[in-house]
């Protein structure tokens, strides 16, 4: 069995991304936040589209579905069962624990509330692929808009509990302003300024920063460090409960 995963920046700075199971011909989109880019990705690998898997609500994430059950009439939508009466058309409502299949792929769903009140992430454990959504960003994390700070901050745990070695594919090219907030929190952390180089060099070429890896967020991401002794000395909560300092850290970043 062979995973592809194709990635590809939509709309102004969304990441489109379709999962291919070479054994199957099953292609899946996750999300679909421009129909016409989705099915042209498509087209340029040879892939028909059999599925879509939603992570949440907000409509640069869904506003492509039409377009894509249009070119695709037999297309089956996954999508969080407690968000699916907002989508609209969804097939197979999603919970915790349950499982949404690629052709011979299969991702564990994980919700993850806090940007929406019923955000899921697909994670395919074989693969070793985890697909977010607006959740988790590279060096950030989505605002909070749906849930208190502490329900997304349980949500970011299940998240860095996950292997290190995990891919992580986000919603949003957001990583180089991501790493300039990030530097204000831990100037000092030396791993933090090499990735920040790392991601300017990558945008300067126009090259994508994701995916990522859980590995690398535990050691860089302020949002996924409000439980380390050194972040939680810079805010000045030394201390605190991470869940508090969490919401500090995200107070500070919708202010940036």
């Amino acid at each position: 069995m062979t995973t592809h995963v194709r990635q590809f920046l939509c709309l102004k700075d969304n990441y489109g991304v379709l999962v291919h199971d070479s054994d199957t011909g099953a292609t899946a989109a996750i999300d679909a936040p421009d129909g016409e880019a989705v099915i042209a990705a498509a087209a340029a690998e040879g892939w028909t589209l059999t599925d879509a898997l939603i992570t949440h609500h907000h409509a640069d994430h869904v506003q492509g579905l039409p377009a894509l059950r249009a070119r695709y009439p037999k297309l089956k939508v996954a999508a969080p069962a407690k968000e699916a009466a907002r989508i609209g058309g969804v097939d197979r409502p999603l919970s915790e624990g349950d499982y949404a299949r690629v052709g011979r792929l299969a991702a564990k769903v994980v919700e993850t509330p806090g940007h929406t009140a019923g955000h899921i992430v697909y994670w395919f454990e074989e693969e070793e692929i985890a697909f977010v959504g607006d959740t988790l960003f590279a060096l950030g994390c989505g605002r909070v808009f749906e849930a208190p700070p502490a329900v997304m901050w349980e949500s970011l745990l299940k998240l860095a509990a996950l292997p290190g070695s995990t891919q992580i594919y986000c919603g949003h090219e957001y990583t180089e302003a991501n790493a300039r907030f990030a530097l204000t929190i831990e100037a000092d952390n030396s791993v933090l300024k090499a990735r920040a180089g790392e991601v300017a060099t990558l945008r300067a070429a126009g090259r994508p920063t994701l995916p990522t890896t859980i590995a690398a967020e535990l050691a860089t991401n302020p949002f996924l460090r409000a439980e380390e002794p050194s972040v939680q000395a810079a805010i000045g909560m030394t201390g605190a409960d991470p869940a508090a300092a969490f919401a500090e850290i995200r107070a500070r970043k919708d202010r940036f």
